[in-house]
């Protein structure tokens, strides 16, 4: 049984390890959540300079390339609440190419993060979708924190905006969006052709050894629901007797996946970006959370109402702010060959609303008042988001309890 009256800002070895093994996940997920705990009663997150940042870049340069290179314009990059990001030049020889400069954006983690993830896999999957699908290129990666002050990896810049640059600036993140009609069927139409094309790669072929690979069947699933159940475990300050109904129904009710796919975990608005003299996609972002699991999963949650909005007076939900849900889905089938499965929707459903309420309410709340981020404030702030996600969740499971 796990210890109910303890200080989860300090936590001890005994706890850590009754969370191990009652919420067994993924290798890595176990490590990164295991470090995470292991770490907090450390010193809170302090802004450093960025001299610190392009120092820990030359150094880490300095043992991946064997002839000289020439660092430059180092600069901070807003955007993005998990994790920290630093654009810098680099003038190398790269292979093939010759002598040449290009921009480099430095993705590091915080103290503490609304999410706890591995830079190690995020790079993986990077480079598993080059050439299948927009990202950056993925050069280098710093998984324990050797030459930064935390794990981080270093990518390449890439030039988009993630909504139209004529609305007006907000901290919605890719909640609700609007696009508007002559944009929405062009990104429409590459959005859901890139997430067709990631459900179908053929993983197998890729270097990910950073990903547990489930079985057929319930085991995705069920590594998800341990691997967030934890994370609840381990950050909520006060107990929500909804989210405890929500996961005794999740576990009761387990479909089975019958295609495994690498699944994003966090694809919709926002976390893609667009070249607006052209309309084109120019990368998929943000694939900390990356896994394989059912196809399911992303689905659900890209088609959730907080990441789209409606038009015709309410009465047409836009998924994403793009395209009608029917459309979405009849299109992907389309494109992927793989059938959706409504049934399995509105379970996954459920579950992306569990781990969104468990991020926003536990974890955010826990880091920004332990100091563990560079955004404090905007954590305190999105905590309030959790609330209208609990409401959706309360209609949710009425209707399937």
């Amino acid at each position: 049984m796990l210890m109910h009256t303890l200080d989860k800002n300090r936590p001890t070895a005994e706890w850590i390890a009754q969370l191990r093994q009652k919420f067994p996940c993924e290798t890595t997920v176990d490590r990164v959540l295991t470090r995470k705990l292991e770490r907090r009663a450390g010193p809170p997150y302090r802004q450093m300079p960025l001299e610190t940042l392009i120092k820990g870049v030359h150094d880490l340069l300095a043992a991946e390339l064997k002839e000289p290179f020439e660092l430059a314009n180092p600069r901070w990059l807003v955007g993005g609440a998990s994790k920290i990001h630093m654009a810098f030049e680099l003038t190398w020889n790269l292979a093939g190419v010759g002598r040449t400069t290009r921009s480099m954006v430095l993705r590091m983690e915080p103290a503490e993060s609304t999410a706890e993830t591995s830079r190690l896999r995020e790079f993986q999957i990077i480079k598993a979708f080059e050439g299948v699908v927009p990202v950056p290129d993925a050069y280098w990666v710093d998984d324990e924190g050797k030459y930064f002050p935390y794990p981080a990896l270093i990518c390449g810049f890439i030039n988009g905006v993630t909504k139209p640059t004529d609305l007006p600036p907000d901290l919605s993140s890719g909640f609700g969006t609007n696009f508007g009609p002559v944009l929405r069927p062009i990104i429409g139409a590459q959005f859901v052709d890139c997430l067709a094309k990631i459900h179908t790669l053929d993983w197998r072929r890729a270097d990910l050894s950073t990903l547990d690979a489930p079985a057929l069947g319930t085991q995705a699933a069920e590594w998800q629901l341990n691997w967030w159940e934890r994370v609840y475990a381990e950050d909520m300050n006060e107990d929500i007797p909804l989210m405890r109904l929500t996961m005794a129904w999740l576990r009761e009710n387990i479909p089975s996946a019958d295609h495994i796919s690498v699944i994003h975990s966090d694809y919709r608005a926002g976390n893609f970006l667009y070249t607006e003299h052209d309309n084109r996609i120019s990368a998929i972002l943000d694939w900390e959370l990356g896994h394989l699991g059912d196809r399911h999963e992303d689905l659900a949650y890209t088609a959730m109402p907080l990441f789209g909005h409606h038009i015709d007076d309410g009465k047409t939900f836009l998924v994403g702010g793009l395209m009608p849900e029917d459309e979405f889905f009849a299109s992907y089938e389309k494109l992927s060959g793989l059938s959706v499965d409504r049934p399995r929707i509105d379970y996954y459903y459920i579950m992306g609303l569990y781990k969104l309420v468990t991020i926003a309410l536990a974890t955010m709340r826990r880091i920004a008042s332990c100091g563990k981020t560079h955004h404090d404030i905007l954590m305190t702030w999105l905590t309030g988001v959790s609330y209208p996600m609990l409401e959706l969740l309360r209609v949710r499971m009425e209707e399937v309890i």
